[in-house]
Parts: C-alpha cells; structure tokens; sequence
C-alpha cells in the first residue's frame, strides 16, 4: 500500500498519453504547414505561430506533469473554489477584459493572452463533478436537476453576456453527464427533437411547419389516446411549445446582428455571395475536396498557401490537414479522436469513486462537443463559429484547457480505487 501510494506511474493510462502526444505533435506540424512562411522556414522560430505554438506545448507539458504530481483528492477538496473563481472571472472579463473582434472575453496579461472561458471549462466540470459525486444527490429529484442545470446555465449566461456564442454552446455538452448521472432518456430525446425543429425553421417556411404540427398533433390525438381531457391537455402543450419555437426562431433570427444572421444565412444556403459572406466555407469546401484521398503532401496545400483558406491555423485547420493528408489523413485523425473519446469512457466507468466518473464523463463530452461542431462547421453541416479542435487548433488559452481537463482526469484515474468526496 505504501509503494502504491509512493508512485503513481505504474496506474498511470499511458495509453490515453500517447495518443495526446500523436494529437499534440499532429496539431503543430499542422499549424507549421497551415502558416509556413518561406523567409521564416525554422520550425522553431518563435515570432511564427509554429514557434509561439511550440512554447504553448511545453508550457501544457510541464501542467501535465505538474497535474500528475498533485495529490488526487485536491480537485475534489477544491472543486467548489476553481468553479467560483471561474465564474467570478466570467463576469469580470466582460468589464475589465479586453475586446477582440465585438467580444470582451480575453484577460490581457503583457504578451499572454488568456479567454477564461476555455480555461475554467475543467473547474465547471470539477464543480459539477463535486456535486453529482455525493452520494445523497439522485437526478430523479427536481431539486438536484434545477441545481446542476443551474451550475451549467450561470457560466452560459456571463459568456454569451462576453458576446462569445460559440464558445457557450460547448458547455451545453455537460448534458450528456446529467444524462449517465440519471437524467431521464426523454428529456434529450425533448432536446434533440428542439433543435431539430429550430433547424428545420431557419431552413424552411415557418408557415408550413405550423401545419404540419397541426397535423401531427390532431393524429396524435385521434390514434394514441383515448380523447381525456389530460391527454388533450397534454398534447395542446406540446403543440403550443413546438410553435412557439417554430416563430420565435424566425423573431431571434429577426432581432440578430447583422454578423450572425450573415452565418445562419451560409448555413441556410440562401442568397450566399460565395465571394462575400459565403467565402470562408466555400473556400473551406474547396480546400477539403482538393486533397483527394491521399492529399496534396505536406506543406503543399495552394488554398491555405495562397491564403484562400481563413484562420488556417486555428478554426478552420481541419481544411489543411484535409487539402495536404487526404480523406486518409484527416479518417486517421478522426479515428484517434474516436479511440481517445471511447478510452476516456472506458476510464470514466472503471472508476470507484462517482466524482472520478462524473468528471471523467465531462471530459468526453467537451472534447466530442468540440470535434463535431469544428469538423461539421469546415464541412458545411454546422454554422460557421469560432470553435478550436482539440489538441490541434493554434492557441495557447485553448491547449492548456484540454490538457487540463485531460490530465486533471488521468491523475484521478491513477488513483481509480481511492473513494474522492
């Protein structure tokens, strides 16, 4: 037991490391290659997005392994504290951070840069973690739901007060946490069925939809129940949310700035200029198609090269790993997203501790949340928003938020069988 306590490397899930270090390395050959400048060719010089980024990976290295030597149960004795502080630094950004581009969300701090909120993504999940963790707290009350969505909503609410909607929808991915903690089935079926009918509302008439929940509500009623008052009742309701988010979605999209409507409309395909506001992702599209199967080469990609591609580096580096490695390359990639995501799963369940397994369930569900809306926004299924792919996006504030997040989980995992309160 003394051994066990004394070192931590043989619990530790190199495994889940290595595949960091292929993700990590992948990212900044992928940044050198998305801003390659010919008179600065030395992938370490450091006035380069390739050399900042460079430093960026060992700073996140040292915090791993300074993470690994922190004792297990601080995260859990200090998880109420990191998630006040970054609530705290959430609503102070918006009044003492510095704009960039209509949002107030970064701290300034000489030549670092610092968004609190990718940052405080781990102390959210340690708060929620903390709470679900208790033994006494059941999903199945009403009580415990409207706190913990309440702990979710608070961080949402001063971000998108920052003006930085991309970056609030990532937290919306703690969903799937309350959903393994015994959140019933119904209430993500209810979301999925919202969003569908959003998109189906920004895509199509809100007119004809109407009719169309008329008519399923009036089948409904005839085919599945037994004409009760409840049941009228009941399906009167759902009618009546269903349309009020059929037209309240054409009033928001109504009352938008200019920039976002311009982002729902290339989502929507309608009246896009492809050399104006539908340019990033016709671009985008074109650099993805290029590559082919097996991709141009590396550090041979025209669109990025030629500066066709926008933000190569950063939101949009998915287009170069697709024009220079292919469908091969970028399938590659995926799958070690794939195998990361079902490891932190498989990792999150062998747990003794209901903290450890909260937590390490947050984790998977940012890094997928991050994945699915970066590579469906270079794709064209999603809105264009300024979302970073884990691991691989240029940026420091971003790059030490995942790896935080990561490794918070490893070294909690390496102590799987100590019970965490």
């Amino acid at each position: 037991m003394n051994e066990r306590r004394n070192s931590i490397v043989p619990y530790v899930d190199w495994f889940t490391i290595c595949i960091y270090g292929f993700l990590v390395i992948i990212g900044w050959l992928n940044v050198y290659s998305a801003v390659y400048n010919p008179n600065h060719a030395g992938i370490f010089d450091f006035t380069q997005y390739y050399g900042k980024q460079f430093i960026w990976i060992g700073v996140a290295f040292l915090l791993a392994f300074l993470v690994m030597l922190t004792e297990a149960s601080f995260f859990s004795v200090f998880a109420y504290f990191l998630y006040g502080i970054t609530v705290f630094a959430l609503l102070a950004v918006r009044f003492i951070g510095a704009g960039t581009k209509g949002s107030h969300s970064w701290f300034h701090m000489g030549p670092i840069e610092v968004q609190p909120a990718e940052l405080g993504l781990f102390a959210i999940n340690l708060g929620l973690a903390k709470y679900l963790g208790n033994e006494n707290i059941k999903m199945s009350k009403s009580t415990v739901r409207l706190r913990v969505i309440a702990m979710v909503i608070v961080p949402i609410l001063f971000i998108l007060f920052e003006n930085e909607t991309g970056v609030a929808i990532t937290y919306t991915s703690f969903i799937f946490v309350m959903y393994r903690e015994g959140l019933s089935g119904n209430v993500l079926l209810v979301g999925a069925l919202t969003i569908l009918l959003f998109i189906l509302s920004l895509m199509g008439s809100q007119l004809v939809l109407t009719y169309v929940l008329i008519g399923i509500a009036l089948l409904a009623f005839v085919i599945f129940t037994r004409r009760k008052r409840k049941d009228l009742i009941r399906i009167g309701s759902i009618l009546a949310a269903g349309l009020l988010i059929v037209w309240g979605t054409n009033f928001a999209y109504n009352h938008l700035e200019g920039h976002q409507r311009t982002r729902i409309d290339v989502f929507r395909g309608s009246n896009v200029n492809v050399k104006k506001e539908g340019y990033n992702l016709h671009q985008g599209e074109i650099a993805i198609g290029s590559g082919g199967a097996w991709g141009k080469g590396f550090l041979r990609g025209t669109q990025t090269k030629l500066n066709f591609v926008p933000a190569p580096a950063t939101d949009f580096i998915f287009c170069t790993l697709c024009e220079e490695w292919g469908f091969v390359g970028a399938s590659f990639v995926i799958l070690l997203y794939l195998v990361l995501l079902v490891r932190i799963v498989f990792l999150a369940e062998r747990q003794r501790s209901a903290f450890s397994r909260v937590y390490g369930y947050g984790v998977a569900s940012v890094f997928f949340i991050h994945i699915a809306i970066n590579v469906g926004m270079t794709i064209g299924l999603l809105p264009v928003i300024g979302i970073p792919l884990p691991f691989i996006s240029y940026g420091g504030s971003s790059l030490l938020a995942f790896t935080l997040l990561l490794f918070i989980f490893l070294r909690l995992d390496a102590n799987r069988l100590q019970i965490l309160k």
